[in-house]
Formats: structure tokens, C-alpha cells, sequence
């Protein structure tokens, strides 16, 4: 699995923001373990509320089908990351599971706390591309299945976007499916603390969408996130969406909107 960039070692010291920059050459190891880093700390730039929402009429199955079989003349915004490794880019895929349910949800994931990289980010269930795979859908359904135990009986395939490249050198194929309900998930345990669904509306809504960026070893390094505030058992929680699952969402905000 992978998650966006990292872009520095983070660290509080009392009520300042510290940030200590990370040697490049240190990336360029293969063995590196990328250093812990909080999004949630870097101040926000702006928000793009002067854009308009996808309409929710569009969200629905029937419409999504649409989109796919008859896609418009569109660009995706975010490609590629400005890398912070020289290794060699691995194909990957990811699902972008929407549920089909009155008010269309997108199935999301939460990593794991003690996992070496990337613990605790959200993410879409997905991962390297195996050499038995037929393709990146293969791919998509085959790692959402051993990651969250979604039945891919239970999911249809509407199509793909563009590759989105991370900056750690994932060429990343996004697949968006529509998830019928009443499935079960068996999540993996050593990968996946927690499955959640976020309301298609909300993530398709600009107003949401929240502009960061940092200065780092000479380079500007820009990201969206979409947190989002879950409100279950009479408890709230902060789902921090941001990164490359953010950028994803956000160029299919595009395809939506186009």
C-alpha cells in the first residue's frame, strides 16, 4: 500500500509548529522508512466554495452509468506529484467503491496504527498490481477483496479515470464501481483499523475541498484534504481525507462537474 507524499518530519514543541526537513538523500534508499507527518498541521490556503457542487441528481447509479458509457469532453486536474524517490514506478489500483444506497456513500478505509509507513491515512481499498492480474480492475477488486473483504459479486465496474503518480512512485489506476448494499466486510486486520462511508454529496461538494501547501527542500508541495466530521452512536469523529485519496476524489469531482 502507499499514501501521498511525505514532506518533512513533523513535530510540536509547545504551542509552535515545528518542521525539521529530511535529508533527500535519505529517500533515496530503498530501505527508508518515510518519517511520521500530520497534514491536519499544515494551516489551510484556501477553499474552493466558488466552484459548484455536483448536482445530486448526478450521483445517483443510473447517472454515474451514464457518465461512464457517455464520458464528456474533460481534464483530470491532478496528475502527478512531485516525487520524493528514484526507485523504479510499480503499477498499482485502487477502487473507488460507491455504495448504493439512498444518498450514495464512498467506502473508505483507515490503516492501521502500527504499520511502519503511512499509519493511520485514509485511503480507497487497493494496492500493487500482481502479475496475474488481467488488469487494473483485476487488480482493484483482487486488493479490495484481501484488504477489506468486499465480494467482488457485489461490485460493479463503471470504468477508470486517469493514472494519478505519487510522489513515492505509484502509477496508480483508479477504478470507480458501484457497491450494492448489504454486503459484509471481513477487513484485514494487520492493514485495515477501521471502514468507513463518506456521503458522495459531501466529497463532490467544493466547498469541501480544502487547499494546503508546503515550502520543502526548495520545492512548493501542494494537497487537498476533505475532513470530514462523522457523527455515529452519539459520538463524532474527524475523518482527514488527504493526499492522493483527496486528489482522486477531486479529479472525479471533474468528471462530475464536467
Amino acid at each position: 500500500m502507499w499514501r501521498f507524499f511525505v514532506l518533512a518530519l513533523i513535530q510540536l514543541t509547545g504551542p509552535r509548529l515545528q518542521i525539521v526537513p529530511v535529508s533527500s538523500n535519505e529517500f533515496n534508499h530503498p530501505s527508508h522508512k518515510l518519517p511520521q507527518f500530520d497534514p491536519r498541521l499544515i494551516p489551510v490556503e484556501g477553499v474552493d466554495a466558488h466552484l459548484p457542487a455536483v448536482a445530486p441528481a448526478a450521483l445517483q447509479p443510473d447517472a454515474l452509468r451514464q457518465r461512464f458509457t457517455a464520458p464528456p469532453v474533460w481534464s483530470p486536474e491532478l496528475l502527478a506529484e512531485v516525487k520524493f524517490t528514484e526507485r523504479e514506478p510499480l503499477h498499482a489500483s485502487v477502487l473507488v467503491p460507491i455504495v448504493m444506497r439512498a444518498q450514495p456513500t464512498v467506502l473508505l478505509t483507515q490503516r492501521t496504527a502500527h504499520l511502519s509507513t503511512h499509519s493511520g491515512q485514509i485511503a480507497f481499498p487497493g494496492g500493487k498490481a500482481d502479475e496475474g492480474d488481467a488488469d487494473a480492475c483485476a487488480t482493484a477488486l483482487r486488493e479490495a477483496q484481501e484488504e477489506i473483504g468486499l465480494d467482488p459479486a457485489m461490485v460493479q465496474v463503471l470504468g477508470v479515470m486517469p493514472h494519478y503518480v505519487t510522489g513515492s512512485a505509484f502509477i496508480i489506476t483508479p477504478v470507480v464501481a458501484l457497491v450494492q448494499t448489504g454486503f459484509t466486510l471481513t477487513p484485514n486486520a494487520h492493514e485495515v483499523d477501521d471502514v468507513f462511508e463518506v456521503p458522495l454529496e459531501f466529497l463532490m461538494n467544493p466547498a469541501h475541498h480544502q487547499r494546503h501547501a508546503v515550502q520543502w527542500q526548495g520545492v512548493r508541495r501542494e494537497w487537498f484534504s476533505m475532513p470530514y466530521q462523522e457523527q455515529a452512536n452519539g459520538q463524532s469523529t474527524q475523518r482527514f481525507i488527504w493526499g492522493a485519496t483527496a486528489g482522486m476524489l477531486r479529479n472525479f469531482y471533474r468528471l462530475l462537474s464536467a
